[in-house]
């Protein structure tokens, strides 16, 4: 059983932390305006209401398009959100996210990428 499994009657066990990681794509930086504004509003409703649609409570989000321009297609990512996640099933399913929302022909994968890291709370350096 995984950590973040509990058997019937067991308590809920502690969520995971959770730094989703996401970059732009090249394909945003080729498409014209038109594209990329649709690529725009579509980003919003997609990762809009974590906490209703898949029971993740963001911590805080961190977007670097002011001081990274360019496709991110790996570290440094260009935006962040720090989570607690129930369980690596949720991590998955926010992941998929960019595999599911459409965007004119095609899928938002086009245009992002994401990745998670998963860990747990630091021991040290809270609030």
């Amino acid at each position: 059983m995984s950590a973040s499994e509990t058997q019937p009657g067991s308590p809920t066990p502690d969520p995971l932390r959770v730094l989703f990681c996401i970059g732009v794509t090249q394909e945003f930086f080729n498409a014209d305006d038109d594209e990329r504004a649709v690529v725009a509003e579509a980003i919003p409703p997609a990762f809009g209401r974590l906490a209703e649609r898949f029971g993740v409570r963001v911590l805080g989000t961190l977007d670097d398009d002011q001081l990274m321009v360019g496709a991110t297609p790996a570290w440094p990512w260009m935006s962040y959100i720090l989570a607690d996640v129930p369980d690596l099933a949720t991590v998955s399913r926010v992941c998929g996210i960019v595999r599911e929302t459409p965007v004119g022909a095609g899928r938002l994968w086009r245009y992002l990428r994401v990745e998670a890291r998963v860990g747990r709370p630091l021991f040290f350096g809270t609030a």
